[in-house]
């Protein structure tokens, strides 16, 4: 007879493997928006909308898991989100010369990516945290952390491509970002995934987390840690070239790359040794020291002291979002699927809301953005108070 436990070392990977998926959908169509303009003759005006469709996509795809990932299961829904990846990935080299309209091509294919990315966003972190793991506060970290080895992945490998094998077969590399979805879906037919709720209990329902206070101070968190994230990634590159003078090449390594780089590191270094270390007082500390960063970026009139602070910005944030996930779990007893889906939909807002912010600010202050990544500072700030709040609750039980 046949008693071996499950191995769920497998579904650990597998969900690592699919967060590497998700960086893809994040971050290699922007790499081909240049070649999208040359080959098709679209306006970049034009083409920067796939930004917004992918966001707006994933946001939809956040709310619409709230009702139905439960009915079909997150077998299913990792093994569709898989699929679309795949599907959205191929359907970019194809797609556009199906059309009259090549746009209409990108488009479509870019909804379809969108689709499995934001299925990715919600079921990922869950499956993870159902795991029987020792910590799963270091679990959730490292998860996260290959979404920073993903995004750096995907740029560098992508432009190794175009330097060897020029940037006009980029339609062999869409293809070729595919298998990686592709093989991981394989893995997702088999793998053991353990159920998020105990035999018999129930998930709460939006209502009942809406009238949790805890919740509420969770979601504000979220939305911080996607704004503090994107505020600084999201303009590292421009301010970089346009604020210190340097290169766009240059201003790409030492800007998002530098940032994504610390960033997987913080979260690995917790992944490895957060048995050690006090999650409530390492996202506290992390907090302080994002507001020092943005000091770094935005006060100090040297350039050197600027890039820096794009690098500790990057490592000061890498617990944001893990953290605020396990701090979830752990406070919000039974918050299932609904838990996860609605702060996954408030992280991606923050994510769009903070850098849409600090554009605004420095496009009032005359197109100064070091004025607007200042203004950034709110929110590690609103994270300390959220923080502040929530371990005093806790306290009191």
């Amino acid at each position: 007879m046949n008693s071996s436990k499950p191995n769920y070392k497998r579904t650990m990977y597998s969900c690592f493997v699919a967060y590497i998926d998700q960086a893809i959908v994040a971050s290699f169509a922007p790499l081909l928006f240049v070649m999208f303009h040359r080959s098709y003759g679209i306006p970049l005006s034009k083409i920067t909308l796939l930004i917004t469709i992918n966001f707006v996509v994933q946001i939809s795809v956040d709310l619409l898991c709230v009702k139905f990932v439960d009915k079909i299961g997150y077998r299913a829904a990792m093994i569709l989100a898989h699929l679309t990846s795949a599907a959205g990935f191929i359907g970019l080299a194809f797609l556009p010369d199906l059309f009259a309209d090549p746009f209409t091509g990108l488009l479509i294919a870019t909804m379809v990516y969108a689709i499995g990315g934001g299925l990715l966003e919600v079921v990922v972190s869950p499956i993870v945290e159902s795991c029987p793991t020792d910590n799963k506060e270091m679990a959730m970290s490292m998860l996260h952390s290959f979404f920073c080895w993903g995004c750096l992945a995907v740029v560098l490998l992508t432009t190794a491509f175009f330097k060897i094998f020029g940037i006009e077969n980029w339609k062999v590399v869409a293809c070729l970002w595919a298998v990686l979805p592709l093989a991981n879906m394989v893995s997702f037919f088999t793998c053991p995934i353990a159920p998020l709720l105990e035999e018999g209990e129930k998930g709460l329902s939006v209502r009942e987390l809406l009238r949790n206070r805890n919740f509420w101070i969770i979601i504000v968190l979220m939305a911080c840690a996607g704004a503090s994230e994107l505020s600084v990634s999201q303009w590292a590159s421009t301010f970089a070239e346009s604020t210190l003078g340097i290169s766009k090449t240059l201003g790409d390594i030492m800007g998002p790359a530098f940032f994504a780089l610390l960033m997987g590191i913080s979260r690995t270094v917790y992944g490895k040794f957060g048995d050690k270390i006090d999650l409530s007082k390492f996202m506290t500390g992390s907090a302080v020291l994002c507001i020092i960063a943005y000091i770094m970026i935005s006060l100090v009139p040297v350039p050197a002291i600027n890039l820096i602070g794009c690098g500790i910005a990057g490592f000061s944030v890498g617990i944001f979002w893990p953290g605020t996930f396990s701090r979830a779990a752990a406070t919000i007893r039974g918050g299932g699927t609904a838990m996860f889906a609605i702060m996954a939909l408030f992280g991606d807002l923050g994510c769009s809301g903070g850098p849409t912010l600090v554009g605004e600010i420095s496009s009032l202050c005359g197109d100064n953005l070091s004025v607007g990544l200042a203004f950034g500072m709110i929110f590690p700030i609103v994270m300390i108070i959220g923080l502040i709040a929530l371990d005093r609750r806790a306290k009191k039980g």
